[in-house]
């Protein structure tokens, strides 16, 4: 696994881990309230890591808008997971993790860029790693 990678084993894929996060999980807000993540994870596990995925409802805004979003959640995740997957490997964790927009959309933000999302994805993560 490449540190600054996001490879599609670290995604979540199925429906049923999206069922486990929306069911037992945790949400957190972002310090400005933009961005929320809802999380779950399993002590002693077996495979310890750390599983992804980014979520924007359709009402948020117009196709091309919500795919830009969710690439860049994608890319701020992926250049500041390196210290939560340490921290879960080492506690032999795992952890399911969604992304999603909280109180951004189109009508807002028509452009929207990553210095937009950066902080709130790193706050949010700070959040989830201390939490642990």
């Amino acid at each position: 696994m490449k540190e600054f990678g996001l490879s599609k084993k670290e995604r979540i894929k199925s429906k049923k881990e999206f069922g486990v996060v929306y069911s037992k999980g945790k949400t957190i807000y972002s310090f400005n309230r933009e961005l929320k993540a809802t999380y779950y994870f399993e002590s002693n596990s077996e495979l310890p890591g750390v599983k992804c995925a980014f979520a924007v409802y359709k009402k948020s805004g117009k196709a091309f808008w919500r795919n830009r979003v969710k690439r860049l959640l994608r890319e701020s995740y992926r250049l500041n997971k390196h210290t939560l997957v340490q921290k879960c490997i080492s506690q032999n964790r795992f952890l399911l993790l969604i992304f999603s927009l909280n109180s951004i959309d189109q009508k807002k933000k028509n452009k929207i860029n990553l210095k937009d999302i950066l902080p709130g994805a790193v706050d949010l993560l700070n959040q989830i790693e201390s939490s642990l």
